[in-house]
């Protein structure tokens, strides 16, 4: 196995448990709820994804100082542009799940070198089950009281047959209309693009398709080399690779994420729904 990127795996690994023991210590407690604006539109925050940004943040930075940092609670600079390593953090993912109590939130800590994603960490708190992968080394699965699992995606092809991981929230009649055409054995619903991921490579799902340009890069860095080193893909909804460390760190042209056997029919059946919407490459 390689030892290639074993500090960064570790750090990662640590902080991901520590930083969810700490958004714990806020879960039954009376939340102060704001409101901020992002690209666009409103999303709330709490003290928990302050606290969580800051400890991740902090370490990485003590760490590994030479490398840049995308976090979602941080205020961004140019400086991450000059650096080739920049690690994308979201600290709690899943905001509103986690305020609804549903059980549906993450932390998130990606590294992205030269503008692809290479390693990858998503754990969620609440059930003490940790996703992680590091390129080349395959993708993997930690439960409370289990070693390590080696995660690997189905091998499922057929479209009517797929199970759909959608969003718990940000439903439109848009994505209603993509139901109807693929007409999928079955949709599941949940928070944050790291869980749903996390379906895909546990064989509980077989696609997820998100349809907004709201999405960031701290959204998807650490969920795709996660679903890639189980076998899976993600792209853009026109099935073009994510690109990383951008100025821009929205993900214009929203996601699917699959477990890869029909990747590109999915994507030829979307390209009709697509001119429909009206919907063109950013």
């Amino acid at each position: 196995m390689s030892e290639a990127y074993e500090d960064e795996l570790r750090l990662a690994l640590g902080l991901a448990r520590t930083t969810g023991a700490a958004i714990l210590e806020y879960y039954n407690v009376p939340l102060r709820v704001e409101q901020k604006k992002s690209a666009g539109h409103i999303e709330p925050v709490t003290e928990a994804d302050r606290v969580a940004n800051e400890l991740i943040v902090n370490a990485i930075a003590g760490a590994f100082p030479h490398d840049g940092i995308l976090a979602e609670e941080s205020t961004d600079t140019t400086h991450r542009l000059k650096r080739s390593r920049v690690w994308m953090i979201d600290p709690l993912d899943g905001t509103s799940g986690f305020i609804e109590h549903n059980g549906d939130f993450a932390v998130q800590i990606g590294l992205a070198i030269d503008s692809s994603s290479v390693l990858g960490v998503v754990y969620q708190p609440l059930a003490s089950l940790l996703y992680w992968a590091v390129r080349g080394r395959g993708a993997w699965i930690e439960r409370a009281g289990f070693g390590p699992e080696r995660a690997q995606v189905s091998a499922q092809s057929s479209l009517t047959e797929m199970r759909l991981a959608a969003s718990r929230s940000h439903r439109s009649r848009r994505m209603d209309r993509v139901m109807r055409a693929f007409n999928f054995k079955e949709e599941i619903r949940r928070g944050s693009v790291g869980i749903k991921v996390g379906l895909i490579i546990e064989q509980q799902c077989d696609l997820y398709i998100h349809l907004s340009p709201h999405t960031k890069q701290w959204d998807t860095c650490a969920p795709e080399i996660i679903l890639r080193e189980a076998g899976g893909t993600l792209t853009d909804l026109f099935g073009r690779a994510l690109q990383y460390n951008t100025q821009d760190v929205q993900n214009h042209n929203g996601l699917v994420a699959s477990s890869g056997a029909a990747h590109c029919e999915i994507i030829e059946r979307l390209a009709p729904l697509l001119t429909e919407f009206g919907r063109v490459p950013v």
